[in-house]
Formats: C-alpha cells, structure tokens, sequence
C-alpha cells in the first residue's frame, strides 16, 4: 500500500506532500491544473527514464518520495539484494538538471532496474490509453485464472515450460558444439594413440639417448678408458710418481706439522687415483657392441624425436603433458555425451509433468468460463451494456507454450443484433472503459493486486453510467487500494477520500497544488463539477446526494 507521496521541484509543483489510506481515494481538477503531472512524479518511482525537462527550478534537485507499507513476502527480495528490510519502505528519486539521476530504497543506493522491479510489484498505473491491454493473451489468461483460482497453478506451468526451454537450449548448444569437435575428436584419438607407442611413462628417453651415444662412439669409448688406465697404472705414470714424492717426504714429516698434512692429502689422491683407474677398468670391460642393440635404440629415439618435432617440444616431461592434455579433451567429450543424455531424461521427465499440469490447469480454466462469461455480463448489466454478449474461446493447441499449450480470445459483442469480434474491434472508448473496469474488479476480488492507479478510465460514459461505475470502484477499494483520476462527479462522489488538484499563479510563476479535502470542501468541489465555476444551490444538494 502507499502510505505517503512527496514531489518537490518537478514541473508545475513547488512541493507538496500526501497521505494515503485503504479504499477508494479520487482525484478531481480541472483540465491542466496538473494531475498528469502527478503521476509522471510518480513514474519516476516506478523506474522510468528521467525527463529533465520537469525540472521546476534548474538550481534545486527534483525530488519524488514514497513510503510503502509491505508485507512479509516482499523480505526475501531485500536480502537478496542486499537492502535493507523495513516493512515501512522509503523510495527515493532525485534527478538534476546538470543530467544526474540518483535512486535510492531505505538509503541504499539502487540501479534503475532494482526500483523498477520492486515498485512493478507496488504500483499499477491503468491510463485511458491502455483499454486495448485487453487484447494481449496475458491479460485475458490472467483474468480467466484469476476467476479460476488458478494462477498458482498458470505460475507453475509457465515456469516449467521455462525450465524445459532452457535445458533444450542447453543441450542444443552442447549438440552443436559436440558435433563441430567430432572431426577434432578424431585426430586428438590419433595423436594420443601415436604417442602411446612410445610408453612414455615406462621408458626413459633420456637415458635411451645415452646407451645410443655409447654404442654408437663405441671405439672412441674404450680408447678413452684406456687411455685413463694407461695414465694411472703404467710405469712412471700419474699413480706411481705420486707414490715415490709421498715415499720422499715422509722422512720428513714429523719435523713438521704442514708437511705431514701434505703427505696425507697426497694419500688420499693416490687413493682417487686408483678408484679412476678401477672404474674406468670396469667401464671398458663392459663396452660390447651390440649391432642389434643398436638398432633398435636407433628406430626408438628416431620415432621418439619425430614425434617431439611434430609436436615442437623438446623433452619428454612437455610431450608427457601435452598427452595428458589431449587425454583431458577426450574426457570432457566423453562428459558432454553423458551431460547431453542427463538433459534429454530431465526434458523428458519435465515434460510429462507439463503435460500434467496442463490437464489439470485446462480442467480448471474450461469449467469456468461460462461463469465468467456471466459475472462479466452482470457487471456490465450494473452499466448500462444489458445487450452485451461475451464468448471466451479457450482451445487447446498441438503445440505446448507457457500457457499449457492452449489458446484464447475473447469475442464481445456491445448491441443486439451485432456479430461478436475479439473485444478491442467491438467496442467505443467508453465501452472498453466499462468492461476494463469490469475486469479490474474481477481480478481485484480474486488476485492481490498491488496499488491500482486508475487514470480517466471514465472517459466517454456519464449520467447514471457514471454513477454506477462509481459505486463499482468504491466496491474494488474493499480489496485493495485504489485511485481514480476523474472528471465525473458521480464516481467523485463514491471515493472513500478526495483529492482535489489546482493551479494557481504567484510571482510570474504558475504553481499545480494539491490537497485532501473534508467533507464541506468535497460538496464544493462536487458541485463545481456539477455545474461549472457558478456553483449553485442546488448543485450542492446534488451533490450531498450523491455522496450519500
């Protein structure tokens, strides 16, 4: 419910500040005193685009407030967009004419599309423009669904339709993608196969390449070891001249503590010495040529250094990851098949209970368009359209949509004698005003509608008409909050409070005011528009009439 309005510096309004009840509240003035201008204040609030243009004074900002009194169900949203929860909300627009626009919901700073999708949920605006909203088939099924008792049950189906149609998306997407990577599958099995042969985790190319090298310089090898032996073995060679100094300098080395020192390093060279020759002794031993062994080392580091040029690596640990790169794709492709037959069974379960959910919204929806069609033609009765006809066509279609796979459209007929059309070619303005007002009050009884703002959906009816949609707008302030921008005192004289706009002018300036007004206030007002500017007598009494 909206509890208060504030509007500061915007078109013709300086400031004005307003209290809001339960019920019917109407709103009178004259024609361009300015109650057009208060619901373009309020259209700010509900999220749309600043016009700058309104800006009363270009040195002050414009201001728009609004409180709101929330239920309950209204906390989840809050927490999830991180605002704080008040159940008194306070919605705040401020725009400068330097192009600025700034929103905020209880002093936290809001994106545009966060008010908007809050303040839809608030606030209903229906102008004398929108009568053809009727014509939609979202409007029509939320009608018939409100008087089924069935718009949980429409929810739901919407919303599994909406399920459905993103896991097909989904999976369509992973086809695709599947079959563009089928010929890249193919090569990647024959790259991993190729790379199997290798044994790259049995086989240490490394080590390969070395047993190659020895057997390959096989001559040169057992030259060098010999060549260490004869070094350290042979008469006069390194070992034996070592042996003589270390005999040489022994005699001497108690008589001094450096040259003891000496002797032992010597010692322990001589020692070195002896392992070299040893090791290089055994090394030459086992050097055998092996022409088999050759060859086959030969044909596995050509295969193996093959495939690591193909690839441009140049060790065996970056061909060992790339293998294991291409082993990861093939897995992935693996889980895409598996992922694609998840999608189908989900789809296919979905489905079925779509098609359940559709039955059973059908079977609620069929059993009560004759019931409709008759509060629809009672309503219209009470406003003069006794000779209306309504025929609601509600069918089943081969193909499943949002709406349960069914269509409708809704055929009216205003006069006797005349051939029913869908609704919005059949009807005059003020006839569609009727039945809009019909429908509001249909779903008002059955539906929590947010605040009803209802702008001139009088236009085009009068007299006794008049009175009577009066009385039904008070009727539909019972359930739910509602205003009513009116010319007509008849449906004036039923609000529950009245709201009168006006101009005035003061220091070259034009001001739109707009006040509350108490009970001999709202018999001037009432009479006025009765009778014009000389109000009468008589008038007035007409007026207290038609309050009563």
């Amino acid at each position: 419910m909206l509890k208060s309005l504030s509007v500061q510096n915007f078109a013709l309004i300086e400031h004005v500040s307003l209290h809001f009840h339960d019920g019917l509240h109407v709103i009178t003035g004259e024609t361009g005193s300015g109650k057009s201008i208060l619901l373009g204040a309020l259209n700010l609030i509900l999220g749309e685009r600043s016009d700058f243009s309104v800006i009363r004074d270009p040195e002050k900002k414009t201001i728009v407030e609004a409180v709101f009194q929330l239920n309950e169900s209204f906390k989840d949203w809050f927490i999830r967009e991180d605002i704080d929860w008040e159940p008194e909300t306070l919605i705040r627009r401020e725009i400068t004419s330097q192009g600025k626009s700034r929103s905020f919901i209880n002093d936290t700073p809001v994106q545009l599309n966060q008010l908007k999708e809050l303040t839809e949920q608030l606030v209903y605006i229906h102008s004398q423009h929108e009568t053809l909203e009727i014509k939609k088939t979202k409007f029509q099924f939320d009608l018939l669904d409100s008087y089924a008792d069935s718009l949980d049950l429409a929810q739901q189906v919407g919303a599994t339709y909406n399920q459905i149609h993103r896991l097909k998306t989904t999976r369509e997407r992973l086809e695709s993608s599947r079959s563009s990577q089928l010929q890249e599958l193919d090569y990647i099995r024959f790259q991993l196969n190729e790379i199997q042969q290798l044994n790259l985790d049995q086989v240490d190319y490394a080590a390969l390449e070395n047993d190659f090298n020895k057997l390959s310089q096989l001559d040169d090898l057992k030259e060098a070891y010999s060549s260490v032996i004869q070094a350290m073995e042979q008469e006069n060679g390194a070992t034996d001249q070592l042996r003589r100094l270390k005999v040489h300098i022994d005699k001497w080395k108690n008589a001094d503590v450096d040259l003891n020192s000496i002797s032992v390093r010597l010692q322990e060279v001589i020692a070195e010495l002896q392992e070299i020759s040893r090791d290089s002794d055994r090394q030459l031993n086992q050097l055998e040529g092996d022409p088999e062994t050759l060859f086959r080392l030969t044909e596995s580091l050509d295969e193996y250094n093959k495939i690591l040029k193909k690839h441009h690596f140049s060790t065996q640990e970056e061909l060992i990851a790339y293998f294991n790169s291409l082993e990861s794709k093939l897995e992935e492709s693996d889980s895409s098949d598996e992922r694609i037959a998840e999608l189908t069974a989900e789809i296919d379960k979905k489905e079925q209970e779509l098609q359940q959910l559709s039955e059973k919204l059908f079977g609620k929806r069929s059993a009560v368009v004759s019931k409709l069609e008759g509060y629809l033609l009672e309503l219209l009765t009470e406003m003069k359209m006794e000779h209306s006809r309504f025929q609601i066509l509600l069918e089943r279609s081969e193909k499943m949509d949002a709406n349960g796979g069914m269509s409708i459209q809704i055929l009216f007929s205003a006069n006797k004698g005349l051939e029913l059309k869908p609704i919005e070619k059949a009807a005059s303005g003020g006839e569609l005003s009727r039945v809009m007002l019909a429908i509001q009050l249909i779903m008002s009884e059955k539906k929590s509608l947010p605040t009803l703002i209802l702008d001139e959906i009088d236009t085009g009816v009068s007299g006794e008409v008049a009175l009577r949609m009066g009385k039904l707008l008070k009727q539909m302030g019972k359930h739910l909050q509602v205003f009513a921008i009116t010319h007509l005192p008849q449906v004036a004289a039923k609000g529950d409070y009245h709201f009168e706009v006006s101009k005035s002018h003061a220091n070259s300036q034009t001001i739109s005011e707009i006040h509350e007004l108490n009970k001999d206030q709202r018999i001037e007002a009432l009479a006025k528009l009765i009778s014009g500017e000389q109000v009468t007598d008589l008038a007035r009494s007409s007026a207290i009439e038609l309050m009563n």
